[in-house]
């Protein structure tokens, strides 16, 4: 006997649920790519990213995920031999660093840890030890979606300039682009990058990279480009040159949708959307704590971040359990824990089209596991964020 009804519910940090205003925008023959259509839907969308970023410098739109524009990025600033330093705050760093060293570099490890954010001093100190200038490039994500952590990029970004040295700032936005505050031009950050399948509600495919001027002077020099990637490939008169052949149309029909949804709503109400959701979910997972099986993977509740909760499970319990049961009696699927926390973390999404609905039927379908599945919790999960929700959206 299951209670499930419908598709699938998708509560797994990407590729998240997305509108069905942005599947119909895809649901209509393709244009030609040649034409003035296709010219304006791809000039208004690099505008549109580079605004997402909130940039004044270029853009570029990648067919690829999120593990392609890692390379978009490191390939267009680097040479082989130079050095990066990879600042650890859970898998995704580590990630794009393991990327850069099979591309060439040599990487460097700040050791983190996957329970807390990363530590601007300890940026600025090792930074200052680099006497030589070695360290080319410092490369960071604003949140892990492994470990569920939150970066404070503008803090890195003052503590690199306070070091005096002259690396790169590279900042991953894959799990934040859209649904938090990000300023590039402004923390002083010199290459980003993004994906279409988290915060921009629209399918994996697409793939975002965004440089300033200083970043496309070290272009210049950099021996790592290759075709595909190359910003210079990508510039020109000719439109197919900004996909490096044929454009993604139906991809950038939805993505056009989704940044236009984006638009209606605010950008600030978005962020404020996802503040609320993102507390209300650790109301929730506060209160289940109690039973001391369940906890937060990340230790201080200010590094927590508002686009995914990622919950522990001790004491012999094993969270696949509690996911096969949301899924197969429930239809909400929840995101596994991976690397240092396979086996023993679940994953609770609220990025990009989630609305208080969504996340309150996801938090309510947890308790019922919790309790068909005699798994020890505190009583008033989803009171406790009903209640928040209900104290913080004004009448």
């Amino acid at each position: 006997m299951t209670v499930r009804a419908g598709r699938e519910f998708l509560a797994i940090p990407g590729p998240t649920t997305m509108p069905d205003e942005v599947l119909r925008a895809m649901h209509r023959p393709a244009i030609d790519i040649y034409s003035k259509e296709m010219l304006d839907l791809t000039e208004s969308l690099l505008g549109d990213i580079s605004k997402l970023f909130s940039t004044k410098g270029k853009s570029y739109i990648y067919i690829a995920n999120g593990h392609g524009a890692w390379e978009a990025a490191l390939s267009n600033v680097l040479s082989r031999g130079d050095k990066v330093l990879v600042l650890e705050s859970g898998r995704f760093a580590i990630g794009w660093g393991n990327a850069a060293a099979l591309m060439g570099a040599e990487v460097e490890v700040l050791k983190g840890d996957w329970r807390r954010a990363v530590r601007p001093h300890e940026v600025e100190e090792r930074l200052r030890r680099d006497k030589e200038h070695t360290i080319k490039a410092v490369v960071v994500v604003q949140v892990d979606t492994a470990s569920g952590v939150q970066n404070d990029i503008e803090a890195i970004g003052k503590a690199i300039k306070a070091s005096g040295h002259p690396a790169l700032y590279m900042v991953d936005t894959v799990a934040s682009l859209g649904c938090m505050p990000f300023e590039m031009d402004k923390w002083g950050i010199d290459v980003a990058m993004s994906g279409s399948q988290k915060g921009l509600m629209t399918p994996p495919g697409l793939g975002f990279v965004a440089a300033n001027a200083r970043a496309l002077e070290v272009h210049k020099k950099a021996n790592m480009s290759t075709p595909y990637w190359s910003w210079s490939e990508r510039e020109g008169t000719e439109n197919y040159r900004k996909y490096a052949g044929t454009a993604p149309v139906h991809l950038l029909f939805a993505l056009r949708k989704a940044i236009d949804m984006l638009h209606e709503e605010g950008l600030e109400n978005a962020f404020r959307r996802h503040s609320l959701l993102g507390e209300a979910a650790r109301r929730a997972v506060g209160a289940w704590s109690e039973g001391q099986v369940l906890g937060f993977n990340v230790a201080e509740a200010s590094e927590r971040s508002n686009t995914v909760t990622t919950v522990t499970m001790s004491n012999g319990h094993d969270p696949a359990v509690l996911q096969r049961y949301c899924k197969d009696k429930c239809g909400v699927v929840l995101g596994t824990g991976i690397g240092d926390l396979s086996g023993q973390a679940f994953r609770i999404a609220h990025m990009g089209h989630v609305n208080a609905p969504m996340l309150l039927g996801t938090l309510g379908v947890i308790e019922i596991g919790l309790n068909a599945l005699k798994i020890p919790h505190g009583m008033g999960g989803l009171e406790a964020a009903v209640a928040y929700l209900g104290d913080e959206v004004a009448v």
